[in-house]
């Protein structure tokens, strides 16, 4: 079995000459506290701890975007579904009807004691999109980005709203451009803390760029001899962008 532990958003590692892995074993190497709840995902556990582990031969605490660098790619998709199972477990402690405490049901969902109100984990859905322009791309730089990387236009999909009609809204909201063609490139679990990213290739039709200054500081068109900075392999972002430059 093995044991997916967090420690907010850093997960323990096993870590040897030949690379890291999720720990495994009969039991767990740290020792669970009494509160401590723990969850069972598909054969495995992940449960989270108050204190991260030092000093402990063998191990690491690791950030789960640097875990995508160290892991397989299996493991670190098990990791971002336990951290969302985790996240999830910590905000449905007490039902949103009555107050009441929440038991787990299933291995995937909630009852509440008093009134018996059954909650599952919920996705928040995101598009994202590569917009071009003959030989060009459009790429844009967030106010949320934490260094000068550019990435592409991206937002939640609202209620009641397609995931067409999400890209051709979020386009038009931040950069004030019309597009067509719209192609389904492929979907990405993104765990931080429990999204879904769908993304789209699609094409420029007109408009100047008017940039949403409230979500974005830059934005410009690019081709393949002239890009910024662009995104960790670890996102759907940088794959469009990849298959894109690969042509």
């Amino acid at each position: 079995m093995r044991y997916f532990i967090f420690c907010k958003d850093e997960l323990l590692l096993r870590c040897t000459d030949n690379g890291c892995t999720i720990p495994e074993g009969e039991v767990p190497p740290v020792e669970l506290k009494p509160w401590t709840h723990v969850m069972n995902v598909e054969g495995d556990q992940a449960f989270s701890i108050d204190q991260p582990v030092s000093n402990m031969k063998g191990y690491e605490m690791c950030g789960l975007r640097k875990s995508y660098y160290k892991l397989s790619h299996e493991e670190y998709l098990k990791a971002g579904k336990c951290h969302e199972l985790l996240y999830w477990d910590r905000n449905t402690r007490f039902c949103g009807v009555c107050g009441g405490t929440m038991k787990m049901h299933t291995d995937i969902s909630k009852r509440c004691e008093q009134c018996g109100k059954e909650v599952w984990p919920q996705l928040a859905t995101a598009i994202i999109v590569l917009i071009h322009r003959g030989e060009e791309v459009l790429l844009v730089h967030a106010r949320n980005f934490r260094t000068d990387f550019y990435g592409l236009v991206a937002g939640f999909v609202e209620t009641g709203e397609t995931l067409e009609e999400a890209v051709h809204r979020e386009v038009m909201e931040e950069t004030g451009i019309t597009i067509t063609n719209l192609r389904y490139f492929g979907s990405q679990p993104w765990p931080y803390p429990c999204g879904l990213m769908v993304g789209f290739n699609a094409d420029y039709v007109e408009g100047e760029i008017h940039l949403q200054r409230s979500e974005l500081s830059k934005g410009a068109w690019f081709n393949k001899e002239n890009l910024p900075t662009i995104p960790e392999k670890l996102s759907i972002a940088r794959k469009l962008i990849d298959a894109w430059i690969e042509g």
